[in-house]
């Protein structure tokens, strides 16, 4: 499974979802300036990455089971 491309991609998409989520997250803990710039862009953000992330990991299964591996 580690071979495979399409596993190695929608892992790193979830991976970038997380690092999204933790810098919203870190900017509503700290607040201020760069919280009030930044957080509904970085969740708007977070939910397109999220999306992309579920639609890689739908794909790779579809692809797993149609006997890809």
């Amino acid at each position: 499974m580690a071979n495979d491309p399409l596993f190695l991609i929608a892992a790193l998409a979830c991976g970038v979802v997380l690092f999204i989520l933790l810098l919203g997250i870190g900017g509503f803990a700290k607040g201020g300036d760069f919280n009030r710039k930044h957080a509904n862009r970085l969740m708007r953000y977070r939910i397109v990455a999220q999306a992309v992330a579920v639609a890689l990991i739908l794909a790779f299964v579809f692809f797993r089971r149609m006997g890809g591996a």
